[in-house]
């Protein structure tokens, strides 16, 4: 029987974790940091046993809502894409999650328990006590050669890369730029601002992530610039291991005819796949994505709560962000 048990952060602990196959960036201590910073939470690391023998490790944050302690792998509004586990391949998924249970609400005493785990499956969450949502994220290989790629986009993409190509937009690299998070919120401002909401974290997450990121040499800033040299579009692409995420990107309205949006991640697939990296995962579903060639993999979003009470609030503290975004959004709308 699997059990978890946590334990203090080391440098030799680090680099055992660093030993598994399916280790992503939201497991590294960079990460952590990043996350703790600006979620006032506090890492949970913990070893997953069989008896005696280390067979993989969790990740997690605590914080506290309403009072409650809630363990976080991660929560939703995180701006981190999955938690869970990192395990010996013979280990099922579903064990681990077993295991998981009695750990956060017995040992750990939380009231609350989000987890996305990047290699669970709707199977391995039946019958645990769980509540899941679908959460499907849309992803490319990068083992094709760029040809094959950039064949396997729909035509329409083909056209606007080469559009943007031709209008005279370039790509622009960086890994620390103190000024790129102000580039890339006043575009993302914009972007929200298309559907009258305002932006759901506020710019000094992005600085954060900058801070934290860029030392470890796990991140990759893009910006698009016009012919003039102004930037119109913007791009935040963390990468660990065999994979990048496209964290967030952003661009003016007023700029969109130029096609930048479509040279950025052009421009990216392109970065990953010369860096060794075999994967490209847009850490999300949108409909949009489909035009890169993209593979929709499911990635269940699964909670569990002490009671249905901790439950129901859980969903009303999500409702109530969500109006908040949109008072938030009219009162600027009205002072601009």
């Amino acid at each position: 029987m699997l059990r978890l048990h946590r334990v203090t952060p080391t440098a030799d602990l680090w680099a055992e974790r660093a030993t598994y196959d399916d280790r992503l960036i939201f497991h590294t201590e960079p990460w952590l940091n990043f996350v703790a910073e600006t979620q006032n939470a506090s890492p949970v690391l913990a070893r997953v046993t069989d008896g005696a023998e280390t067979v993989g490790h969790f990740t997690g944050l605590l914080t506290k809502r309403f009072g409650l302690r809630i363990l976080g792998s991660p929560m939703a509004g995180w701006t981190t894409s999955y938690g869970g586990f990192t395990l010996r391949p013979d280990v099922p998924r579903r064990a681990a999650l077993r295991a998981l249970m009695p750990y956060a609400f017995n040992d750990l005493g939380c009231a609350h328990l989000e987890i996305r785990d990047r290699f669970a499956t709707v199977s391995d969450l039946a019958g645990l006590g769980l509540r899941w949502a679908e959460a499907p994220t849309a992803t490319i290989s990068l083992r094709p050669t760029e040809e094959a790629l950039f064949a396997a986009m729909s035509s329409a993409c083909r056209r606007n890369i080469r559009k943007a190509e031709r209008s005279g937009v370039t790509i622009e690299e960086s890994v620390a730029d103190p000024t790129f998070a102000d580039d890339f919120y006043d575009q993302l401002r914009d972007v929200f601002a298309k559907q009258n909401l305002v932006p759901t974290y506020p710019i000094d997450r992005v600085r954060a992530l900058i801070r934290h990121l860029a030392p470890a040499g796990r991140l990759l800033l893009l910006r698009a610039r016009d012919a003039s040299g102004r930037c119109i579009a913007t791009a935040v692409l963390p990468w660990h291991h065999r994979t990048m995420y496209f964290w967030g990107g952003a661009s003016y309205r007023t700029d969109q005819h130029l096609r930048p949006n479509e040279l950025l991640i052009w421009h990216a697939l392109r970065w990953a796949r010369s860096h060794g990296l075999t994967e490209f995962d847009f850490v999300g579903g949108n409909a949009y994505k489909s035009k890169y060639g993209t593979v929709s993999v499911p990635v269940p979003w699964a909670r569990r709560s002490r009671s249905p009470l901790i439950a129901n609030l859980r969903d009303a503290a999500a409702q109530g962000f969500a109006l908040k975004q949109r008072t938030l959004a009219r009162l600027t709308n009205a002072r601009g």
